[in-house]
């Protein structure tokens, strides 16, 4: 991973998401300046792929950490029970430490959990233990036929709502290109 940030880069990172003016700003100089057209697109875009490389390498971390974080769980569980039966075996019920207070032993105990489950539906159902809802997406897939239009139509209301989404740009990678390249573009744009 880069272990140095471009200028734009740590403007993206800190954009703030209520006032984008400032990052505005700072793309309205990077486009103004002298530097070549390509030089500015490879800024921008470079700038963004690294936000998304630190993206997936935390991904990726989490997810390693998640794995390791569960392993270390259960093996601090396992550890406690076998000390505990270790201790059990010497009729050890408490050890006086000097960095920890003591160790002592919980005693086993059995916990109760209640449970649920049907054994027979069909009587509690003619015993008025149900509900009934609509299957919505078998009224979809009538509304998709005539004949199911026809029957359905005056049972439901279909009207379409939008979303503004805000333009933005899409950073297109070339393929088998050397990211040596890419750093000496960025350092050009840098260096002004």
């Amino acid at each position: 991973m880069k272990m140095t940030n471009y200028r734009l880069q740590n403007e993206m990172e800190n954009i703030n998401p209520n006032n984008q003016n400032w990052f505005k700003d700072f793309v309205r100089q990077v486009l103004e300046s002298d530097k070549p057209y390509y030089a500015k697109a490879d800024y921008i875009g470079l700038s963004i792929q690294e936000i998304k490389n630190k993206i997936d390498y935390l991904s990726s971390d989490i997810t390693e950490m998640s794995a390791i974080k569960k392993t270390l769980t259960t093996a601090k569980a396992k550890a406690l029970e076998a000390t505990a039966s270790v201790l059990e075996e010497y009729g050890i019920d408490r050890l006086d430490g000097t960095s920890i207070s003591s160790i002592t032993i919980t005693p086993s105990k059995t916990k109760s959990k209640e449970t649920f489950k049907i054994i027979n539906k069909k009587e509690l159902i003619s015993l008025g233990y149900f509900t009934v809802s609509v299957d919505e997406q078998s009224v979809k897939d009538a509304m998709s036929t005539i004949e199911g239009m026809n029957e359905v139509d005056k049972y439901v209301k279909v009207g379409v709502s939008t979303e503004e989404v805000p333009a933005r740009i899409k950073v297109n990678a070339k393929r088998g290109n050397s990211n040596n390249q890419a750093t000496e573009l960025l350092n050009l744009v840098e260096a002004a």
